[in-house]
């Protein structure tokens, strides 16, 4: 009989220990295990294309034109619903998408390597918000624009943080949850952060001081310029739990805009998975709750991981992009302590008296409480092509977690 306290304590103890560092940017092709020519990679579960969400086709036929293997839609379509072209999901490359979370094989990535256990996590470069390809936009602005982070963003970060040595996660998380963030939808402090960190060697390693100016200046009007570092952080932090005989440690959530899938430690590479919930959301200007996709994207990995909405409480402003009041946001990381293994050592909160971010989702605990993980997130546009048109709270269906249970009970003999 294989004994679940010890092996949980083993897997949200490696999770909390895990130091990511950001040490590089290089084309996805040349460091994303198993990625190719005729691959795309995708948040969430394994969809096909019949099964896509719109936001998801349009950021897929995005890829493809600005890989220059369609000029149009209509090629593009054909192409990837030919069969030439695969789709897997970026968890199963040891990769995180946000949203639609489309990586080509020509794309930047960044390469975040955990240095306690030497595992690595990849994600592509952040466009900002609204009008974006992750959301399903694919217009001559937004093409052009991953043009110039390809071509310009990405080498001179490279190296930036190659002559820097690498920037440390960690340790700016655990300064930025101080500072107002959550490590999600929040993360003003910590782009800045990063940016600050940064700059110094941009200015030295770039060619001229416009292109300096230009990629400093591009960071630091993004907020959420280190959410796909982060993202890429906490995958490499929930792998280091994964895989461990016996844990019922939940290390991976994702949507993929049609559905919702979990991984448990214990349970192997199986994606437990149940529809893609509504998010309840703040909408932008001209936008109603009949305009949003369900839930999509792998930023979830950050909830995974502790932070984001389980860390709500260190960013009570949050409320102000998705909605509510700053108490809803202490008593969603309240009731997250009630589903959790763990409180984090390195990240904590200082409205809670510095108490640690609830860490390490057990389905044990999320059935016998009925308790479901609260997630923020923004909300794609239905239809491929618009982008970004809220932002809100959504939580997983409750049924990937019975089965998940089950399939543990049935495998270890309970």
């Amino acid at each position: 009989m294989v004994d679940i306290e010890k092996a949980n304590q083993q897997a949200v103890e490696q999770m909390m220990e895990a130091r990511p560092v950001v040490v590089g940017v290089a084309p996805a092709i040349d460091v994303i295990p198993g990625m190719h020519r005729d691959l795309l990679l995708h948040a969430g579960p394994p969809v096909t294309w019949d099964r896509m969400a719109g936001p998801m086709k349009g950021a897929m036929v995005g890829a493809l034109i600005w890989e220059g293997r369609a000029k149009n839609w209509d090629e593009a379509e054909a192409l990837l619903s030919s069969g030439k072209i695969k789709f897997e999901p970026c968890h199963e490359h040891s990769a995180v998408g946000p949203m639609a979370g489309v990586i080509s094989p020509s794309m930047m990535v960044y390469i975040v390597e955990n240095k306690t256990h030497g595992n690595k996590a990849y994600s592509g470069l952040n466009e900002g918000r609204g009008k974006v390809l992750r959301m399903g936009a694919y217009s001559e602005d937004v093409l052009a624009r991953l043009t110039w982070m390809n071509e310009v963003l990405g080498p001179v970060s490279n190296a930036a943080l190659e002559a820097m040595g690498g920037l440390d996660l960690r340790t700016l998380l655990g300064k930025a949850l101080h500072m107002g963030d959550d490590g999600h939808n929040r993360l003003d402090a910590a782009s800045i952060l990063y940016t600050t960190q940064l700059a110094p060697w941009i200015v030295k390693v770039a060619k001229d001081s416009n292109t300096a100016s230009e990629v400093i200046r591009f960071l630091g009007e993004n907020a959420l310029s280190i959410l796909n570092q982060v993202m890429a952080g906490c995958k490499t932090m929930t792998d280091a739990a994964h895989g461990i005989e016996g844990s019922t440690i939940v290390t991976v959530m994702a949507r993929n805009g049609t559905d919702f899938g979990i991984r448990v430690s214990g349970l192997g590479d199986r994606w437990f998975t149940g529809p893609a919930g509504k998010v309840k959301a703040l909408y932008f200007p001209g936008f109603t709750e009949k305009d949003a996709n369900p839930d999509i994207g792998d930023s979830t990995i950050t909830e995974t991981a502790g932070i984001g909405g389980f860390a709500m409480a260190a960013a009570p402003a949050i409320v102000t992009f998705i909605s509510g009041t700053p108490q809803d946001a202490v008593n969603t990381t309240l009731d997250m302590y009630e589903i959790t293994y763990a409180e984090h050592k390195y990240f904590t909160i200082p409205y809670l008296n510095f108490r640690g971010t609830p860490t390490g989702i057990d389905i044990r605990k999320v059935i016998e409480k009925n308790i479901l993980p609260r997630v923020n997130t923004g909300v794609a546009h239905k239809d491929p092509g618009v982008g970004q048109v809220g932002a809100g709270v959504v939580t997983p269906p409750q049924n990937i977690f019975e089965d998940a249970l089950v399939a543990f009970a049935e495998q270890y003999g309970f």
